[in-house]
């Protein structure tokens, strides 16, 4: 360092330890064959949970690839700062620990509106005890497709409660109660679904 200015070199050296402490921070959770092992895991159930949502809602759904990360509560508090549905299945056999499904109130809307033989196009409007209900049926079955998928992938079995369905504010506070939000960091795998 010359005159307390940095060489390219040194900048570079310098951003290269940067981002070797945020990897070496997520691998201290995961390594990448871990997230390559839960993308195919959710992958397949995701599959599966989407056929069973093509046959409620009478349509074609079609489901990306999976990401998976590792967000702090923070970030998903920032990530989500709107209402949201939340859908929190917990394990009950075979494994430990729960899923908490995030879907967006209008998406929540046009699935319940396709069960119930409508067209899916709805206006913003509000989640009655009716929709709330049908929504948890929905992902019930769906995440009972999902729980039998595992089941099948890794040779033992596999069972869930049924659905806890909530509107949910995470920036309010609203959920920091909720067993599943009281850990520091969460593995995140999101996925575009197509209907």
């Amino acid at each position: 360092m010359n005159n307390g200015i940095l060489s390219q070199e040194e900048i570079d050296a310098l951003l290269k330890a940067q981002n070797l402490n945020v990897e070496t921070e997520e691998d201290e959770f995961l390594s990448e064959t871990d997230k390559d092992i839960l993308g195919e895991v959710g992958n397949i159930s995701m599959g599966n949970a989407s056929t069973t949502l093509s046959m409620l809602v009478n349509r074609k759904v079609k489901i990306d690839t999976p990401k998976i990360e590792i967000v702090s509560k923070e970030k998903l508090k920032n990530e989500y700062p709107k209402p949201f549905v939340a859908v929190e299945v917990q394990y009950t056999k075979g494994l430990e620990g729960a899923n908490l499904l995030i879907i967006k109130k209008e998406d929540a809307l046009r699935i319940v509106d396709l069960m119930m033989g409508g067209n899916g196009e709805v206006s913003d409007g509000e989640l009655t005890e009716l929709h709330i209900s049908a929504i948890g049926e929905a992902m019930n079955q769906m995440m009972g497709a999902a729980a039998t998928s595992m089941s099948e992938m890794l040779k033992t079995r596999i069972d869930i409660s049924p659905p806890t369905v909530e509107m949910a504010d995470l920036q309010s506070g609203q959920l920091d109660d909720n067993a599943v939000l009281q850990q520091t960091h969460f593995i995140k795998i999101a996925f575009q679904m197509e209907i």
